[in-house]
């Protein structure tokens, strides 16, 4: 099983990177909480790894920090949740407020993520209420690496999140643009969370 991965960044995307390895390029799928810390094309990443094997492929998620690995695995041992929603979760929430929300059984705050309905989020709250312990969030500043600030690129980048999180294009797009005149900075995180949260 891979649990670590460290290589030169080919591609990324909002959901997605491709680390060069050994000569192998491996094609991850990250939330976007690891997106927005990842380093410019061509720079080395180190990413943890849960490995999923099923009987047609071998799939690979990465994270920037253990706290996003450990929920996702608590996730997906929610019944009902499967990585790709998890991983949809993660980015829905930081860490931290989704361990919060978690605990503090709070619907309010988890039904409001793309794809999680109310049974969904009452089963996330009473399976793994108990079971977050020692998990703390612990959100790396994006600061740490530089990032590409272009409008355009930024906003693209921005509603190619949304999409991936089931939203539509239509709304995707007004909700960036309407992020954007209500004069969120050119930093992905946060015209990503604003435009979230202005998407419904």
């Amino acid at each position: 099983m891979i649990a670590h991965l460290r290589g030169t960044i080919l591609e990324k995307h909002p959901n997605q990177v491709i680390v060069e390895a050994g000569g192998v390029g491996y094609d991850v799928t990250i939330p976007v909480s690891t997106f927005t810390v990842l380093p410019d094309v061509k720079a080395e990443v180190r990413l943890r790894i849960h490995t999923q094997v099923r009987e047609d492929a071998i799939a690979l998620f990465g994270f920037f920090t253990i706290e996003e690995k450990l929920v996702f695995e608590k996730l997906i041992s929610v019944s009902g949740i499967g990585p790709k929603l998890a991983i949809a979760v993660i980015s829905g929430l930081p860490v931290d407020r989704l361990v919060g929300a978690i605990r503090g059984g709070d619907l309010n705050s988890l039904t409001k993520i793309p794809g999680v309905g109310k049974k969904t989020a009452e089963r996330m709250i009473l399976e793994l209420r108990d079971k977050l312990d020692g998990i703390a969030g612990s959100a790396s500043s994006p600061s740490e690496f530089p990032r590409e600030t272009a409008a355009s690129a930024l906003e693209q980048d921005v509603v190619s999140a949304l999409l991936n999180l089931g939203c539509t294009r239509p709304s995707a797009e007004a909700a960036v643009k309407k992020a954007r005149s209500l004069g969120v900075p050119e930093e992905f995180e946060l015209l990503f969370r604003k435009s979230l949260e202005l998407v419904r």
